[in-house]
């Protein structure tokens, strides 16, 4: 039996998802008793929603839900901020109200809700991150899967070395999001961030299942966001390649005044080469557009730090 019995803490970011709310509370307080039984968790250990602005009766259930039980917490964005912020949130709120340790699941229950043990198991023996990593994509569309594996590749090959399926799934614990305090982005991609603060990690794997009801609120342009933020989060070598373009370019557009001008004084023959003057010039031409696109990301990313806008703003809170 274990002396210390943590307070765990799950945050559910939710948008739109009044079909599953009902049936993800109650399974997930099933989960919360079965560790309470086994003297994993504190009986003091709850769910914490964040109702991302949802326009359906999803705040209105979670509402309800409090009122039959206590252990049943959270609160409402005034707008919807996004899943991230809906999530940085959830780590803030549950850390002020008071925890050791948080595990974030999505409201669908897509993710292996039985894992959670195994991620209290991880923080028992002095983990502080325990990350989730899906076995399989098989759940997911032929394009969401070529997408997502480009995204983790492309995210290696940068720098940030996020593992391959990871997700937004974890336990963090209370030093975690101590730690967390400390970084005042306003975005900040939390994968990147749990997965380079460096401290002691483990690995759970986990089985995707089924929605079990409604559809997913992750678009293209959504996912396409995440992964811009995350790569001009935490790698500048985008801006290197730049750099490196920028010089390869020059180099080029030397040698093709250099050969124009050997044909202007020794051929007199200035059309000459005027096609392939013409293609370098679209080719090139594309190829300053692209890394002004990549320049005026990070400038943007910037530009948005200093206006320090809040994360979020709640429009009340249920404790």
């Amino acid at each position: 039996m274990n002396e210390f019995k943590p307070v765990l803490a799950l945050v559910i970011p939710c948008y739109n998802e009044e079909l599953c709310i009902a049936a993800t509370a109650g399974r997930l307080l099933e989960v919360l008793q079965s560790l309470i039984d086994k003297n994993k968790i504190s009986e003091k250990s709850y769910l914490y929603f964040v109702d991302d602005g949802s326009f359906d009766n999803t705040w209105s259930l979670i509402t309800e839900l409090h009122k039959a039980n206590s252990q049943v917490k959270g609160t409402k964005f005034i707008k919807n901020f996004g899943n991230q912020k809906a999530l940085i949130a959830g780590y803030e709120s549950v850390r002020d109200i008071g925890c050791d340790c948080a595990v974030s699941i999505d409201a669908d229950l897509q993710q292996d809700e039985n894992a959670i043990e195994t991620f209290v198991d991880k923080f028992l023996e002095g983990f502080d991150i325990v990350s989730g990593i899906r076995n399989s994509r098989d759940t997911d569309t032929f394009f969401k899967k070529i997408s997502a594996i480009l995204f983790y590749k492309l995210m290696y090959m940068l720098g940030a070395k996020i593992p391959m399926n990871h997700s937004d799934y974890r336990l963090v614990s209370r030093r975690a999001l101590c730690i967390m305090e400390l970084y005042p982005e306003k975005y900040l991609f939390l994968r990147g961030f749990f997965n380079d603060v460096g401290l002691k990690t483990a690995y759970v794997n986990f089985d995707v299942k089924p929605r079990m009801a409604g559809e997913s609120k992750f678009n293209f342009v959504k996912l396409m966001g995440l992964a811009l933020n995350g790569i001009t989060s935490f790698s500048v070598v985008p801006l290197r390649i730049v750099s490196i373009l920028g010089f390869i370019m020059a180099v080029v557009s030397f040698l093709i005044g250099a050969e124009t001008l050997f044909e202007k004084i020794f051929f007199h023959n200035t059309p000459n080469g005027w096609a392939t003057n013409i293609l370098l010039l679209c080719f090139f031409g594309g190829i300053q557009i692209c890394c002004l696109g990549v320049i005026g990301e990070y400038v943007g990313q910037v530009y948005r730090e200093v206006k320090a806008r809040p994360r979020y703003i709640k429009d009340t809170e249920l404790k």
